[in-house]
């Protein structure tokens, strides 16, 4: 059953881009040890609550889609590339699915921590492929940090590591939807945006020799599912 606690484990998944509030501190000081000690460790208590919700391992997630922005796929077909898919992804539909490999991910209530969404969450195996001629571009295995609101992988160029664990996408949450609950016990979050990172363009330019891809270009918008049960 979806219950209220599986909606916020599943809101901190999708909840890429909140901005984090302060966390809570204490001003109490003592003149002993014993006393400043215990005045410690009562401040670390309150600025580090249990979270509202836990997701410990994220191996049974569905995956993140992206449908692709028109105006993504447009600038692909000025510059000549095509776009694929690597391993496990699958592109249909104007969308590509990258399937959850892994992860956790802790969500605490807005306020009282900083970052109030804290984890990973994984997409080993799985990419994007850009093809120019003779040049293949691949970026993969991604990772989602939903408590810097980035999206992490490695490149290749031709089979040769050009990058790993590099920031390739910026995500933008503001247009999130509410949580929707799916079939087969899922939990499912549309509308955060995913857009091209200063590094990746940069990448991009340098491999294929132009300055037509810009940091910021908007990709798509994702929805994650993930397994509730």
């Amino acid at each position: 059953m979806f219950t209220v606690r599986k909606a916020l484990a599943a809101t901190a998944i999708g909840a890429l881009t909140i901005v984090p509030l302060a966390a809570c501190s204490s001003d109490d000081s003592s003149t002993t040890t014993e006393t400043s000690s215990a005045s410690s460790e009562a401040a670390t208590t309150e600025a580090t609550p249990e979270p509202a919700a836990e997701v410990p391992d994220l191996s049974n997630g569905i995956d993140t889609a992206v449908a692709l922005d028109p105006g993504f796929l447009g600038a692909l077909t000025t510059l000549g590339l095509t776009p694929g898919v690597v391993g496990t992804a699958t592109l249909a539909d104007g969308s590509i699915r990258f399937p959850i490999t892994g992860g956790d991910v802790k969500y605490w209530e807005p306020g009282t921590v900083d970052p109030y969404v804290q984890g990973m969450i994984m997409h080993d195996g799985s990419g994007l492929s850009l093809t120019a001629g003779e040049t293949v571009v691949e970026l993969t295995n991604f990772d989602i940090d939903p408590g810097t609101s980035v999206l992490t992988g490695d490149v290749s160029v031709n089979g040769a590591e050009a990058a790993a664990d590099a920031v390739l996408f910026d995500l933008d949450g503001r247009t999130l939807q509410p949580l929707a609950t799916g079939p087969d016990n899922t939990a499912i979050l549309q509308g955060t945006q995913v857009k091209i990172s200063e590094t990746a363009a940069g990448l991009l330019n340098d491999t294929f020799k132009t300055d037509a891809v810009t940091p910021g270009l908007l990709v798509g918008v994702a929805t994650i599912t993930v397994s509730t049960a």
